[in-house]
């Protein structure tokens, strides 16, 4: 799995387990809903302050944005 990937599912799978919506953090973030979409399909490349604003828009560590699950 390349990087882009692992965040984005990261990121998906974190948002959801928070319960918030593309739209909800879109509002928190200042993102827009089109680039958290692109992000959780991989298509994004954000940059290292892009993946600590995020994480702090749901509530969780950058770290986990950036580390494998143990699925």
């Amino acid at each position: 799995m390349d990087m882009r990937a692992l965040v984005g599912d990261n990121f998906a799978r974190l948002r959801r387990e928070k319960g918030l919506t593309q739209e909800e953090v879109s509002a928190r973030s200042g993102f827009s809903q089109q680039y958290l979409s692109g992000l959780e399909k991989g298509k994004r490349n954000p940059t290292v302050i892009t993946l600590f604003e995020l994480a702090q828009a749901i509530g969780v560590s950058h770290l986990e944005l950036l580390t494998p699950s143990n699925d």
